[in-house]
């Protein structure tokens, strides 16, 4: 943005959203902070997570150190119907749902553009490390965040066109270690707040036990825990947090380490055997959202299938509804309900969830 113009940035509660108000601030911009109600924080973790009041709290508090209005939007009917229900149905059925990506595409930045214009604001901002840059034909581009560590790319593959030529990105072309010195020198009060790790609605990390509230208690029963022969080694109690990778937490005797390879949702089977068991030569991924224009045919790019993944060589093959990735080398842990994210070099090309 060159000439001060009214910005609205989203306001997390975290530093890297403080940060950036606090940038676009300095730099003239008329700054409009708005949070997301998003969810109600369940017991005893209620602080330090993007849906804890604590984190509304810490999102008000740096407007009033900036001298910029703060408004509270509730969301959280949009978020249950589009993040949280459908990640319930998902781990109910075997697969390991990307959140994050939803809540991006179809709760956060879409609804915050909206809000954006209601406000009066030209652009949007938001505290994520990743870069968009106009391309020759008009459109707008995605990249990778310049911190290779934080790079969030990865969760902004199904965000539309219209809001990318909108959205402004402070921290895209910084480190984090930068982002907290922005932050400490203009005096922005979390500025050295932690990072969020887990879910921000499941913040203990309890996936079984979220699911099985959230799903009228129905959970999917206790299950085997089979070998590739189909020999039982062991039971479950509910198919719902099993992952394809997974090693920990599986409740199997035996010395030799063992890695989920399938959930099997008809027999509520945990499929397990080693390491070498675990590569995958393609995928096939579906509803898929190009950031531009829809490849019009075979091409060679590289391939994202968690979010610290480092991408890999492969050929994607578009088709009507997805795209067909078969690696130059087997990857390990494809995990069905994951999103695949296509790369050229840094630019985001497209994404889909893997089927």
């Amino acid at each position: 943005m060159q000439s001060p113009q009214r910005v609205l940035v989203a306001m997390s509660g975290g530093v890297d959203s403080s940060v950036a108000a606090a940038l676009l601030k300095e730099q003239g911009h008329e700054v409009i902070g708005v949070t997301l109600h998003l969810w109600d924080a369940e017991g005893e973790n209620k602080v330090g997570r993007c849906c804890a009041p604590e984190d509304r709290d810490d999102a008000r508090r740096s407007c009033d150190v900036l001298g910029v209005p703060h408004y509270v939007i509730d969301e959280r009917e949009a978020f249950r119907r589009h993040v949280v229900d459908p990640f319930v149905s998902e781990n109910l059925a075997g697969r390991t749902p990307i959140p994050c990506v939803a809540c991006n595409q179809h709760v956060k930045l879409t609804r915050l553009w909206q809000l954006a214009q209601s406000f009066g604001a030209g652009k949007l901002a938001t505290g994520h490390y990743a870069r968009i840059v106009a391309d020759p034909s008009g459109g707008m581009e995605l990249l990778r965040g310049k911190d290779a560590d934080k790079d969030q790319s990865y969760f902004l593959f199904g965000v539309p066109q219209e809001v990318l030529r909108n959205l402004v990105l402070p921290l895209g072309e910084m480190q984090k270690s930068d982002a907290r010195a922005h932050a400490k020198r203009l005096g922005v009060p979390n500025w050295n707040k932690p990072d969020s790790q887990e879910l921000c609605f499941v913040p203990d990390g309890d996936v079984r036990g979220f699911v099985q509230r959230h799903s009228g208690g129905q959970g999917t029963g206790i299950g085997n825990v089979i070998d590739a022969t189909g020999q039982v080694l062991g039971q479950h109690q509910g198919i719902e947090a099993f992952t394809v990778g997974q090693r920990r937490g599986l409740g199997i005797p035996g010395r030799e380490p063992r890695y989920v390879l399938r959930v099997i949702p008809d027999t509520r089977d945990v499929v397990v055997g080693s390491a070498a068991d675990l590569g995958r030569a393609e995928l096939e991924a579906q509803a898929v959202h190009w950031t531009g224009r829809a490849p019009d045919g075979p091409f060679e790019g590289q391939v994202r299938i968690r979010s610290h993944h480092l991408a890999a060589a492969a050929q994607i093959t578009p088709s009507q509804d997805g795209f067909r990735a078969r690696f130059a080398e087997p990857q390990m842990a494809v995990a069905p309900g994951q999103a695949a994210v296509v790369y050229l070099h840094d630019r985001v090309i497209g994404g889909g969830y893997i089927v």
